[in-house]
């Protein structure tokens, strides 16, 4: 028999968790703000923006009332899925960390340079996130955790619980990282990107569609439990699935669409391009303690 609070985080966990996350925003801000200093015009606000909202939904998935939800319903459990690797990861990621990182550290010392040289900017990034391996650790995330055995395992255990969860925001992570381009560094032409997201809808679109038309309830766990809205096991997975088909389409392929359009329209000078090299250029090569004032 499942037990529907066998795997519930504790409110420390949920604590720690809500905690690690302000402790990196404020290390993001700090490093924003140094920057900002440094070159004023260089980088935007709307990047610290989305770095927040990212990890707002972060802790949406994992750490909020919603994160307590999903032994009682698959489709809560979808939602969370989804938020990790459909609109945290992304919103991360736009934030580009890795550059506020680099050159917030590189002021601390010259060994800091040398382990910063080492991050994501160099050949370890090129390696990692070839975008066939990234598209493979995605589509692999969402395939591997929704199968039968590994799902019930996740429910029954809180710890291989939190272990998805970071899966799915890790797979996120790394999936959008060749569309996004958070540093300088080109692995594809741009115009694989859009075939690239096409194809990731295909795998979610099969694993929706299965949970949808199956009529029959996939996972156990969700037999012996009360259900949300009144709704039946069956019908709370048809849900679930058909929440995942729209949600996915429209989260791949309208950015697919987007990267497209930039593609086919006409190539134009733009006024902002000198502060797209400049962008380009820190990312590269990060600021030393003599081009900005220590905050």
């Amino acid at each position: 028999m499942f037990e529907p609070h066998a795997h519930m985080q504790p409110l420390s966990l949920l604590l720690a968790v809500a905690f690690a996350l302000l402790v990196t925003a404020l290390f993001y801000l700090r490093g924003w703000l140094y920057i900002r200093n440094a070159h004023p015009n260089l980088i935007p606000v709307w990047r610290l923006f989305t770095f927040m909202c990212g990890l707002v939904s972060v802790w949406t998935a994992v750490a909020s009332p919603l994160a307590t939800l999903d032994h009682q319903s698959l489709t809560i459990h979808m939602v969370k899925h989804l938020l990790l690797m459909t609109v945290a990861a992304p919103l991360v990621l736009a934030g580009a960390p890795v550059v506020i990182l680099q050159n917030w550290m590189s002021r601390c010392s010259i060994e800091n340079k040398v382990l910063l040289g080492s991050l994501p900017a160099g050949s370890f990034e090129r390696c990692l996130t070839q975008p066939v391996l990234c598209w493979l650790v995605g589509t692999s995330a969402v395939i591997g955790w929704h199968l039968p055995v590994a799902f019930e395992l996740a429910m029954r255990s809180r710890w291989i619980h939190g272990v998805e969860d970071g899966c799915f925001l890790l797979a996120g992570l790394l999936f959008w990282w060749p569309v996004l381009r958070p540093s300088s560094s080109v692995a594809a032409p741009r115009w694989s990107m859009a075939l690239y997201l096409f194809l990731a809808t295909l795998p979610c679109d099969l694993l929706s569609a299965f949970l949808a038309f199956c009529n029959r309830p996939v996972y156990p766990c969700y037999l012996s439990t009360t259900q949300l809205f009144s709704l039946s096991p069956l019908q709370d997975q048809e849900c679930a699935g058909g929440l995942m088909w729209v949600w996915v389409t429209f989260a791949y392929l309208i950015p697919a669409v987007a990267i497209t359009m930039q593609i086919l329209s006409p190539p134009h000078k733009s006024s902002h391009e000198p502060a797209q090299l400049a962008w380009r250029n820190l990312a590269a090569q990060p600021l030393d303690g003599s081009e900005a004032e220590v905050i």
